[in-house]
């Protein structure tokens, strides 16, 4: 199997030249259903027929994708570039701030190739995503697009605390334009400063986490009036608002304040799904994630002491979280954690999504229109559809009949431009 990657010269053409792609098998993720043998046209970057048939191309170029199942371009809403867990054996000593950002732009064309060309970074060490996201917009680097939040904002020995397992003497007490915060006035300095940084939204880690170094995973580690205020701050910049949390308590006070998502939700609790339901609050699970930390923890020195019990326990608890909250009827949106576990391989999470109960056309649905929706994206994007941006994935196989061909990526479209074709 030969596949062109288009690094430096991504394919173009005239712009008085029409695309057309002919596709034996579409999925229109808005209606949940498969659309047979047609021609999509596509003129400069935007959708502008959808016709029944192959039509006669005329002079413009055809890209035939018969025999292939095309879909929209997916999203993923939960993705750390710049980062990628090693075991303590493999971790090096240090890693400077330009080796994140330098792995940043190789984990960002990876993960475009691999059929993901929307993704949400939801925190990183400062300005990394940021930095990426304009280069990707102004055509300097390939990748993805991305929404990111910068600095995910913690408080002191939160989750997202970057002087957690630091002597004191090494490090300067981190304040709330480094996103740790103490008290309801902290939560407008560090939303503000984010605001300021370029920032598309707000990360908060408002419960403890499975790797931060430290003892609890699920402790609430925002009171209700933290949280409020940064929402409101947010909400006033029209930003959104991504809460990781594991603990049913920290989540609970979360969705009350109005946040836009939740994260991995591991223990969430009958009670929070109610709210979240209420509330219209989307959950991003991240099952591959916890699937791959608690695969880690059995393995000796592969994680410090102090994480491990947690991922031990936290891991295999996500799963079956998500297959209540879906029978419950929460809203559900694509995402995986990627950068814990490595870039590239996202398309697992459809698999552990189908695995705990979800139909293969709906996992597909939760990472293209319903992700879009989360981000308010929906016009533009999201679905094959006419006036919308031409971004489209082919993928070798039925996902539908089997979910593991979502690994089979053969093609990728990204703003009316080829990325990867298989020839």
């Amino acid at each position: 199997m030969k596949y062109i990657y288009l690094l430096t010269l991504i394919i173009s053409f005239n712009v008085s030249t029409k695309t057309i792609i002919y596709t034996s098998s579409y999925i229109d993720v808005i209606n949940q259903k498969v659309l047979k043998d047609y021609s999509i046209t596509i003129e400069e970057n935007k959708i502008v027929s959808i016709d029944k048939g192959f039509i006669d191309i005329n002079n413009n170029h055809l890209i035939d994708l018969r025999g292939m199942t095309l879909m929209p371009g997916l999203m993923d809403m939960h993705v750390h570039f710049g980062q990628e867990y090693q075991s303590k054996a493999e971790r090096p000593s240090k890693i400077e701030r330009e080796t994140s950002a330098i792995l940043a732009a190789k984990h960002a064309l990876i993960t475009l190739r691999s059929g993901f060309t929307t993704v949400r970074q939801v925190g990183d060490s400062g300005m990394v995503a940021i930095s990426l996201r304009d280069l990707i917009n102004s055509k300097q680097i390939i990748g993805p697009r991305i929404y990111t939040s910068g600095k995910s904002i913690a408080t002191t020995g939160g989750h997202a605390d970057p002087t957690n397992g630091k002597d004191k003497d090494s490090y300067n007490y981190p304040v709330a334009e480094d996103g740790v915060i103490n008290g309801p006035y902290d939560a407008y300095t560090a939303v503000r400063q984010r605001y300021k940084d370029g920032a598309d939204g707000i990360k908060l880690t408002v419960t403890g986490g499975v790797l931060s170094v430290a003892k609890s995973g699920e402790n609430p580690q925002f009171s209700q009036a933290e949280v409020e205020a940064v929402v409101k701050a947010a909400k006033d910049y029209g930003m959104w608002v991504a809460v990781h949390a594991h603990g049913s308590i920290g989540m609970k006070r979360a969705v009350i304040a109005g946040v836009d998502s939740v994260e991995h939700g591991t223990f969430m609790t009958d009670e929070v799904m109610d709210l979240m339901i209420k509330n219209d609050t989307y959950y991003v699970p991240t099952i591959s994630a916890g699937e791959f930390v608690a695969e880690k923890s059995k393995i000796d020195n592969y994680f410090p002491e102090i994480v491990r019990p947690k991922a031990a326990s936290v891991g295999p608890q996500i799963g079956s979280t998500f297959a209540k909250a879906y029978k419950k009827g929460v809203k559900i949106a694509f995402g995986t954690d990627a950068g814990v576990q490595p870039h590239g391989t996202n398309w697992k999470e459809f698999v552990y999504m189908v695995q705990y109960g979800m139909p293969p056309i709906e996992t597909i649905e939760s990472a293209t229109i319903k992700t879009a929706q989360l981000l308010g994206i929906e016009s533009d994007l999201g679905s094959v559809d006419v006036g919308k941006i031409a971004d489209l994935i082919a993928v070798k196989g039925n996902p539908l009949k089997d979910i593991k061909s979502m690994q089979n990526i053969t093609f990728v479209m990204k703003d009316g431009e080829v990325i990867l074709i298989n020839e």
